[in-house]
């Protein structure tokens, strides 16, 4: 029994190894063929012609000899440059409100603001056409000007976008250290010079990533100028009209070149300023507490409240769209666009695979991330293996979701290609969106499991413990809060993603935000705002739930975290 017990220990280091290694090499394989193989494939397809044969950068040459083509990118930086300046504005003053203020009513603006999120970023497009549209009640506010293109295109984006900088920008603001403000005002400094020479310099870092993850996301973004974008041309809108309206793949590949580069830019300057950043607060740090000024606190007040508002408007057009009869000739109240008479097999059923795919990707996802990020960071051994684990995990940030949803076309529609079983099926949606959305996910789980001491797994290897029978037991518990977050997001954004999945689906596997876009497209307006808040009510309940999830686990499954 000795020599068995002693065979057993021996060998179990190496079998835990093994697994290790295997976990680590699948965690691997995920990436490269969800990421990066496609990638390569659309590069290469972007150097061939129609015929599949090799004319190098013939492509690309008649691209920018395309007057049409090239002016796509032009007005792409224009109006994601316009975008970021309302919305990084907009946003600093109201998290400088919610952080540096003594505002009433912090916790509910704060929910009326998260509010965006939960909705495809088609909804705010079929607002503003009912707002500022030709018919729209509030389309004398733009003295003459047409909401259909660069006006609308930045409303829009400035709806949707919001909430991302606004979580940015109150993180940036909350730590501080109250003995600078107190040595400046020792001093006699102005409030105008402090905020100059310490509020400003202390939130640099977090401000200039919010500056270059807004621009990201307006520059890829396809829901807002599909809809209301009329003949005003950006270049995620080139990829989808050279892909379905033309049928040029080669074409729509070199849209995607050019759209995944500002895409890539922002993003390597955007983790380049994040290893710059240093801590703000130190072991010796006070934080500061705002005094009140009434003066200064309801004028934030007002500012914050005029934003909510603002957004509430754009969600409550939307329900309000989707319930009149015929807009605006007869605005008695109906249930009929519900039906979806638009689509020949029924919106319901597009609903409900956007349901399978939400719950598909969020308990798989949220498993293969948070193990994945587990093996990186409380793992020993395989160091090269997991750094390009950890490498690769950060690059789907950097691709645009229609670059990606192309990509796919490229590298699983071939008749050789081992994984071609999956194209067309509701596994490759749930890969598409799980690679998607990996990166933040992955970040959040990093940042939970640096927050566990490393001894709960020495403790576990010197009592001869699987290393899995830790991670069931202590790792997953413990990190339960961040796990959750992680699953809500995962289900929030496959729900209301389009860009990702445009060009993925079939007559078996439509997804509800897909067909917000086909209803608008054959003019069944209503039907299309009804689909939109469809999908923004799924998320809100989910959220919900969620919410109420989280506060009963941390009250009861881990009341060790409030214990005195």
């Amino acid at each position: 029994m000795m020599a068995e017990s002693f065979v057993k220990s021996a060998t179990r280091p190496s079998l835990e190894s093994l697994i290790r290694l295997l976990a680590l090499l699948a965690g691997v394989a995920l990436l490269v063929v969800g990421l990066l193989f496609p990638l390569v494939t659309m590069l290469i397809k972007s150097l061939q012609d129609r015929a599949g044969d090799f004319i190098g950068l013939a492509n690309f040459a008649y691209y920018f000899q395309t007057p049409a083509l090239v002016n796509s990118i032009a007005n792409s930086l224009r109006v994601a440059l316009m975008t970021t300046g309302v919305v990084v504005g907009l946003a600093f003053l109201c998290a400088y409100g919610i952080t540096r203020t003594c505002m009433p009513g912090k916790r509910l603006f704060r929910m009326l603001a998260i509010l965006p999120i939960l909705a495809p970023s088609l909804l705010p497009a079929i607002s503003l056409v009912y707002l500022f549209g030709n018919q729209g009640f509030l389309r004398d506010l733009l003295v003459g000007h047409s909401v259909y293109g660069p006006i609308g295109i930045v409303m829009g984006m400035s709806f949707w976008i919001f909430p991302h900088a606004l979580m940015l920008l109150t993180t940036a603001l909350t730590n501080s250290d109250a003995r600078l403000y107190e040595a400046a005002e020792a001093l006699g400094t102005p409030k105008w010079r402090t905020f100059l020479t310490i509020t400003l310099p202390g939130v640099r870092y977090g401000l200039i990533s919010c500056l270059f993850v807004v621009f990201t996301l307006a520059i890829t973004d396809f829901g807002v100028p599909k809809i209301i974008g009329g003949q005003f041309s950006v270049l995620a809108t080139d990829v989808y009209r050279q892909v379905v309206g033309q049928q040029n793949f080669q074409m729509g590949a070199v849209v995607s070149v050019i759209l995944l580069l500002p895409a890539v830019l922002s993003f390597i300057v955007d983790r380049w300023i994040q290893r710059r950043q240093v801590a703000q607060l130190s072991a010796r740090a006070v934080p500061w507490q705002p005094s009140p000024s009434p003066l200064r606190d309801w004028i934030f007040t007002l500012l914050c409240y005029a934003v909510a508002g603002a957004i509430v408007l754009v969600i409550g057009t939307a329900v309000y769209a989707s319930l009149v009869q015929f807009w605006p000739y007869n605005l008695s109240i109906t249930f009929e666009h519900y039906t979806f008479q638009g689509m020949a097999d029924g919106g319901w059923g597009a609903w409900f695979n956007s349901l399978k795919l939400a719950f598909s990707v969020a308990l798989v996802g949220t498993l293969v991330i948070f193990f994945n990020a587990w093996l990186i960071e409380k793992s020993e051994g395989f160091r090269p293996l997991r750094q390009g684990l950890h490498f690769m995990a950060m690059l789907p940030m950097a691709v645009p979701g229609m670059v990606l949803g192309l990509a796919y076309i490229f590298f699983f529609n071939q008749a050789g290609n081992p994984f071609n079983w999956l194209y067309g099926t509701l596994m490759i949606l749930v890969l598409n969106t799980l690679v998607h959305f990996y990166t933040v996910c992955h970040l959040t789980s990093v940042t939970a499991l640096k927050q566990l001491d490393p001894e709960f797994e020495a403790v576990g290897a010197s009592l001869k413990v699987p290393f899995w029978t830790t991670f069931c037991r202590v790792t997953l518990p413990v990190s339960l809060p961040a796990v959750l977050d992680i699953s809500v997001y995962l289900f929030v954004n496959a729900m209301t993603t389009v860009s990702a999945v445009v060009f993925l689906y079939n007559s078996d596997t439509r997804l509800a935000s897909v067909a917000v876009l086909h209803l608008d497209e054959a003019g069944y307006f209503a039907s299309a705002a009804a689909m939109a808040v469809l999908i923004f009510l799924t998320s809100l309940v989910v959220k919900l739930l969620h919410t109420a999830l989280t506060h009963v686990l941390l009250n009861n499954a881990q009341r060790w975290r409030h214990a005195c």
